[in-house]
């Protein structure tokens, strides 16, 4: 049995429907990343699971115990809000042990709980501050600690970290993660940042349109994408996607299906090929990450496993590990990513090397993935 089971979770208003049938059944321990653009569902499914929202249709049980209608405080969950919500004329140690002196807990046993939560998230030397005298980075760490005080069997993370700028996201990231690996804490966290989702997550549950699009690991929804939403949505820089058509080569010593990309061939491997064999002509969408791209030196052929294409270079963008190059190929925009002092200019023709065991293929009419 799951920890937390969503179970064909809908919810409506008036005549829009903003969440269509989603069923998830998170483990204990896990921490899943509810990801997808605005507007999408991810912030209503975090509040009906909070109990912040009814649902319109579905079921939820936490622990195996049925929460469908239960009142948040009978939820046993903990949340860290986007804006924080700390009370301002609390000190630190009043937010974090606020919690806790509504449920009655124990002077002494709070006083040592808020010590505990404190120096876990190293703000010890912060328990006499107001929020108002504190970094941003500050307010979601006591943000954080006051969820933790209460120590309930699910917390949840809504966008916690958009207020924040770059570096601060960075390093508070990584502090959520460790504290995760620390705690062996089962969490729910929401985000439209694709970096976040892969970083931190166990499991990606990628949403559009209130619909469920994937549920699966960040290297399975990396790698093999459900459709051409998660390849464009999940990557930096996006999936490359190409209209291609499936032709079969039939001379001596070949066989077998190739996809025709702008009048050049790649040999389709397994197990695409089986799926495509005997579908010449077929319209597809062949999908390609930027990683899986290499320079060809001249006059070296492709090894087993490898495919050859040319391209002319339209951009170079240094990112100083590496260089994004913008091309042309088959008439589509295509992006490599190639070495920092790769000896290429705006206006180059580039020989690519493609590393065929990283190419997909979508339905071209379902866009749907392909084997």
């Amino acid at each position: 049995m799951a920890f937390l089971d969503l179970d064909r979770i809908h919810k409506r208003f008036g005549a829009a429907s903003i969440l269509q049938d989603i069923s998830i059944a998170v483990q204990e321990g896990e921490f899943l990343v509810l990801v997808g653009p605005s507007g999408c569902g991810k912030s209503t499914l975090m509040n009906i699971i909070a109990g912040l929202e009814p649902p319109s249709g579905g079921r939820l049980a936490l622990g195996g115990r049925d929460i469908t209608h239960a009142a948040p405080a009978e939820r046993d969950i903990s949340m860290v809000f986007q804006s924080y919500a700390l009370y301002p004329n609390m000190t630190v140690a009043g937010n974090i042990g606020f919690p806790l002196e509504m449920r009655k807990v124990d002077k002494s046993r709070r006083l040592a709980r808020v010590q505990e939560v404190s120096r876990l998230l190293q703000i010890e030397h912060l328990l006499g501050r107001k929020p108002r005298q504190l970094s941003g980075g500050q307010r979601q760490r006591v943000a954080i600690g006051r969820a933790l005080a209460r120590e309930p069997q699910l917390y949840l993370f809504d966008e916690p970290l958009s207020n924040l700028d770059a570096q601060l996201r960075v390093d508070m990231r990584a502090e959520i993660k460790k504290l995760h690996q620390r705690l062996g804490a089962t969490i729910i966290y929401v985000t439209h940042d694709q970096v976040e989702a892969m970083t931190l997550a166990t499991r990606i549950a990628v949403m559009k349109g209130g619909v469920l699009q994937q549920l699966g690991t960040p290297q399975q929804v990396y790698n093999r994408p459900a459709n051409t939403f998660v390849a464009g949505f999940m990557g930096s820089p996006r999936m490359n996607l190409l209209p291609a058509r499936v032709g079969e080569w039939a001379g001596e010593g070949q066989g077998g299906p190739f996809l025709d990309i702008g009048g050049q061939s790649l040999p389709l491997p397994q197990p695409l090929a089986t799926a495509l064999q005997g579908h010449a002509g077929r319209e597809v969408i062949a999908g390609i990450r930027a990683e899986a791209v290499g320079l060809a030196p001249e006059g070296v052929p492709a090894a087993p496993g490898q495919g050859l294409a040319e391209a002319r270079v339209e951009l170079l963008e240094p990112t100083g590990s590496d260089t994004l190059a913008l091309l042309e190929l088959g008439g589509h925009a295509f992006t490599a990513r190639l070495p920092p002092d790769a000896p290429l200019r705006a206006g180059d023709r580039a020989r690519l090397l493609i590393d065929l065991s990283r190419l997909v293929c979508f339905d071209a009419a379902t866009q749907a993935l392909i084997a």
